[in-house]
C-alpha cells in the first residue's frame, strides 16, 4: 500500500512538473493554436484533479480507482482535440453534422469537468453549470448538436476566454506566488509589517492589514490568505485585547482585499483585461485608488477601535527593527519590482510573470540567509505547488466556460438584460442594487472568477445600457463577486478566520461587514464618479481621490465611535453622513461634507480638552 501511494505521488509530481514546463515553454516561444493550447491546459488540470482529490472525503493525494480512471479518460477527451485538429479546423461550424466520437467524447468531457470541479472546488459550481445546461436543453430550446459543438469543439465554451486566461496568465502568476512563498518572502512581509506598525495602537491588527494586502496580491485567494497570515496575526490581536470576533473580522476583510490590490491582484483581473480588450496594466490603474480606499478604511477602523478601547501596541523590544529587516531580507522585494517594471515597459503579462519567477531565484541567491532556502528540493516543490494551486482556477474557468457558452448560444444574456431593465424601471440605482445582490449571492457559492464571469454575461450589459461606463460596470461586478467572501451567511473568509479565532460566525460576520463597509460603497462611487478609476482629467482625479480619502476616514471614525475622543451618537451620525456626502463627487457636496467634518472635529476636540482638564484638576478634598 505504501509503495502504491509513493508511486501515485510520483506520477502526480511528474504531471505537475510537466504542466509547469509546458506553460513556461509556451510563454517563452509562443503557444500553438488557441484550441490546442487550452485543451492541453484543461487536460493537465483534470488529470491533477483526479490524482489529488478523492471522490469522497477530504484526504487528498490518495487516488483511488475512480481517480485513476478519471485521469485516463481526461487524457482521451482532451487528446481528441489535438489528434482531430485538422478535422475540427476544416469542418463548417453549425453546418456539418457531428461524428459519433464527437458526441461520445464531448459528453465525456462535460461529465469529467463537472466531476473534477466537484472534487476540487465543491458542489456549487458544477450545480450552477448543470442548471445552465438544463436550461439550454429545455427552456432555451438549444439544438443538442449546436450545444455540443459550442461547448466542446470550439473556443466559445469550455475552452473559451476564462480557460484562455487561466492558461495564458494565471498559471504563471500562481507559479510566481508559489516560488515567492518557498523563498521566505512571506516572512519578509510579516517582519516588515511588524517593524512598521507593530508598536502603534492596535499594532497587530494594522500588521494584519499590511501583511494581508501584500500577501493577498500574490496569492489571489481570500481563504488561503487568512490561513497563511491569520495563524500569526489573529492570536496577536487577541493577545493585546481585541475580541476574537473583531480579530477574525480584521484578518478576513484584509485578506479579501488582497484580490483587488495591485500589482498582481487575483486571477479575475486577467479575465477582466481579456473581456475589455485592454492591457493588464490598465486594469491595475482602474483598481489602484479603490484598493487604497478599501485598505485605508480597514486600517483606520482598526486605529480608531484601538484608541476607543485604550489599546497599546506591542513592546518595541519584542519587534524586529525595520532597518534590520530590510538589510537581511529587503532584497526579496525585488521580484515584485521586476514584475511592475516589466509591465510598465510594455511586456506581456506572461513574460512579466516569467521575469518575476526568474528574479525570485536570483534574489534568493543574493544573500546567505535566503540562499539556504534556494535548494533544488525547494524549487521543485514550489513548481509542484504552483501547478496544484492552478487546478482549482482552471476547473472553475472551464465550468464558467459552460455557462458562457450556454448564454451565448441561447441568447439568455439579452433576455436577462431586458428583465433587469424592466424590473429596475430603467432606474440606474435599482439596477446597481440588483447587480450588487446578484454578485454577492453568486459569490457565496462560486469562486470569484466564475461569479464575475456570470455577472459580465447577465448583468453588466444592463448597466452599460443605463449609461454606466464599461470599465466601471466591470469593476462593479468584480467588487461584489469578491465581497461575498465577507458577507454572511456564506462568508468563506470569515469561516476560515473563525477557525483561528474561535469566535461565532454571526459576530465575526457583522464585524467584517462593518470593517468592510467602504468596500460596499466604493463601487457606487466609481460608477457615479469614474475619475476614481483614473478616468478623466488629472485635476478631477486628484480632487475626487482626496475627498474620497477624507470621506473614508470619516466613515471609519463614525463606525468605530472615536475621532480624537469618544464620539457621541449625534457626532457619529454626522460623520457617517459627511462621509456619504464627500464620497459623491461635486463642489457642493464637498463643501457640505467639509463643513460637517469641521463641526464634529471642533466639538469632539472640545470634549477631549474638557475631559483632560477635569482629570488634571486638583482634588478639593470635599466629599
Amino acid at each position: 500500500m505504501l509503495n502504491w501511494l509513493r508511486g501515485a505521488k510520483l506520477v502526480m509530481s511528474a504531471v505537475a512538473l510537466a504542466m509547469v514546463a509546458y506553460h513556461i515553454y509556451t510563454a517563452l516561444f509562443g503557444a500553438p493554436d488557441a484550441l490546442t493550447f487550452r485543451a492541453v491546459h484543461v487536460a493537465f488540470a483534470l488529470v491533477l484533479a483526479f490524482l489529488i482529490f478523492p471522490a469522497r472525503g477530504t484526504e487528498i493525494d490518495k487516488p483511488d480507482i475512480s481517480g485513476l480512471l478519471g485521469a485516463a479518460l481526461s487524457i482521451v477527451a482532451c487528446g481528441y482535440i489535438l489528434f482531430a485538429q485538422e478535422y475540427i479546423d476544416n469542418r463548417m461550424i453549425m453546418v456539418d453534422d457531428l461524428r459519433g466520437e464527437d458526441w461520445v467524447l464531448g459528453t465525456l468531457m462535460i461529465v469529467l469537468l463537472l466531476e473534477a470541479t466537484r472534487r476540487a472546488v465543491g458542489l456549487a459550481l458544477p450545480i450552477t453549470a448543470g442548471v445552465f445546461l438544463l436550461y439550454a436543453a429545455t427552456i432555451g430550446n438549444a439544438d443538442p448538436a449546436q450545444l455540443m459543438e459550442q461547448l466542446y469543439l470550439g473556443t466559445e465554451g469550455i475552452f473559451g476566454i476564462p480557460v484562455s486566461v487561466s492558461a495564458t496568465y494565471v498559471m504563471l502568476f500562481i507559479l510566481f506566488g508559489a516560488m515567492v512563498e518557498r523563498t521566505g518572502t512571506g516572512r519578509l512581509f510579516m517582519d516588515f509589517a511588524m517593524a512598521l506598525a507593530g508598536h502603534t495602537a492596535g499594532g497587530p491588527a494594522k500588521v494584519a492589514c499590511i501583511t494581508s494586502g501584500m500577501f493577498g496580491t500574490i496569492s489571489g485567494s481570500a481563504v488561503a490568505n487568512v490561513m497563511t497570515t491569520g495563524t500569526f496575526t489573529i492570536p496577536l490581536m487577541k493577545r493585546i485585547g481585541y475580541p476574537p470576533a473583531f480579530a477574525g473580522a480584521v484578518e478576513a476583510v484584509a485578506s479579501t482585499g488582497g484580490q483587488i490590490m495591485p500589482p498582481i491582484m487575483g486571477a479575475v483581473a486577467f479575465v477582466m483585461a481579456d473581456f475589455l480588450g485592454i492591457s493588464y496594466i490598465t486594469v491595475i490603474g482602474y483598481a489602484l485608488i479603490p484598493a487604497v480606499l478599501y485598505f485605508l478604511a480597514v486600517f483606520m477602523c482598526v486605529h480608531f477601535e484601538a484608541r476607543r478601547l485604550g489599546m497599546r501596541g506591542l513592546p518595541k523590544a519584542d519587534l524586529p527593527r525595520l532597518g534590520q529587516v530590510l538589510k537581511e531580507r529587503g532584497h526579496m522585494f525585488l521580484p515584485l519590482v521586476v514584475i511592475c517594471v516589466f509591465l510598465f515597459m510594455g511586456y506581456s503579462a506572461p513574460y512579466s510573470a516569467l521575469a518575476g519567477i526568474a528574479s525570485v531565484l536570483i534574489s534568493a541567491a543574493l544573500r546567505k540567509n535566503t540562499r539556504s532556502e534556494l535548494t533544488p528540493k525547494n524549487v521543485i516543490e514550489g513548481f509542484i505547488a504552483g501547478a496544484r494551486n492552478t487546478v482549482t482556477v482552471a476547473l472553475a474557468c472551464g465550468c464558467a466556460g459552460i455557462v458562457i457558452g450556454v448564454i451565448s448560444l441561447t441568447g439568455l444574456g439579452i433576455e436577462f438584460t431586458s428583465l433587469v431593465l424592466k424590473v429596475s424601471q430603467d432606474t440606474l440605482i435599482l439596477a446597481l442594487i440588483m447587480t450588487m445582490c446578484a454578485g454577492i449571492i453568486l459569490g457565496m457559492g462560486l469562486p470569484t472568477t466564475p461569479a464575475y464571469v456570470v455577472q459580465v454575461a447577465l448583468l453588466v450589459p444592463a448597466l452599460v445600457k443605463l449609461g454606466v461606463a464599461l470599465e466601471a460596470a466591470h469593476m462593479f461586478a468584480l467588487y461584489f463577486a469578491i465581497l461575498s467572501a465577507i458577507t454572511p451567511p456564506v462568508a468563506l473568509a470569515v469561516y476560515a478566520a473563525n477557525g483561528l479565532s474561535g469566535a461565532k460566525l454571526w459576530e465575526t460576520g457583522v464585524a467584517a461587514v462593518k470593517l468592510g463597509a467602504t468596500g460596499y460603497i466604493v463601487p457606487f462611487m466609481f460608477v457615479f464618479g469614474p475619475s476614481l478609476l483614473l478616468i478623466g482629467e488629472p485635476g478631477t482625479i486628484v480632487t475626487t481621490a482626496v475627498t474620497a480619502i477624507i470621506g473614508v476616514v470619516c466613515l471609519s471614525s463614525g463606525l468605530a465611535g472615536f475621532l480624537v475622543a469618544p464620539l457621541q451618537w449625534w457626532q457619529r451620525g454626522v460623520l457617517v453622513a459627511a462621509a456619504m456626502v464627500l464620497i459623491k463627487p461635486g463642489l457642493t457636496t464637498d463643501l457640505m461634507g467639509f463643513g460637517m467634518v469641521a463641526l464634529v472635529f471642533a466639538t469632539n476636540l472640545a470634549m477631549k480638552k474638557r475631559s483632560e482638564a477635569a482629570e488634571a484638576a486638583p482634588s478639593t478634598g470635599k466629599t
